[in-house]
């Protein structure tokens, strides 16, 4: 199975049976961008050096205002995509098997996690992954130790405060906190 043959069976949704073709493939990509995410992690590189490394980790070029702040940590790589201008700062966890959408320049705080994956709920399925994605919208803002679930879109120019927990969509302009997230106001109001 190619890269782009996993991506696409993810990106599919469809529930991924344990010990199946895709799921040892996703296996060998954890190898991969462990060996990738340790460099990366494991002393310190200039930005350009960063950039070449996150290139190599997720299979996409990068711009030059792209910034990184690790330690840095996935199970995959492969689906992440970036968009321009992204900064991640420091002690992100992205779990991006479902897929990761991130457009232009957003900012993802300190220790916040993104998750794509579900199990099974039968003790027989428990293995198996329900792959879903998360979608960010251009220019979003994500506080530190926010955490991002499955399925999840964000829209355009948001907010998610500190340390919130996201379980549904947030529309467009506007601020989300807590856990659950909800939202509290647009960013346009005072």
């Amino acid at each position: 199975m190619t890269n782009e043959e996993f991506v696409n069976a993810m990106n599919s949704s469809a529930q991924t049976k344990c010990g199946g073709e895709v799921h040892l493939k996703m296996h060998e990509l954890s190898q991969q961008a462990l060996s990738i995410t340790s460099q990366i992690n494991g002393s310190y590189h200039e930005p350009t050096e960063l950039r070449r490394l996150m290139e190599e980790l997720i299979g996409q070029p990068l711009d030059d205002k792209f910034g990184l702040f690790p330690p840095f940590y996935t199970d995959c790589g492969k689906n992440i995509h970036l968009g321009k201008g992204v900064f991640i700062n420091a002690g992100c966890k992205f779990q991006d098997q479902g897929g990761i959408f991130i457009g232009d320049n957003c900012l993802i705080g300190h220790g916040t996690v993104i998750a794509t994956l579900n199990h099974g709920m039968l003790p027989e399925e428990r293995g198996d992954l329900i792959p879903s994605p998360v979608h960010i919208g251009k220019g979003v803002w994500i506080g530190s130790g926010s955490i991002i679930l499955p399925g999840v879109t964000i829209g355009d120019n948001a907010v998610i405060g500190a340390g919130s927990v996201v379980t549904k969509d947030i529309p467009a302009d506007m601020i989300a906190v807590g856990s659950p997230a909800r939202v509290i106001r647009s960013i346009y109001d005072k």
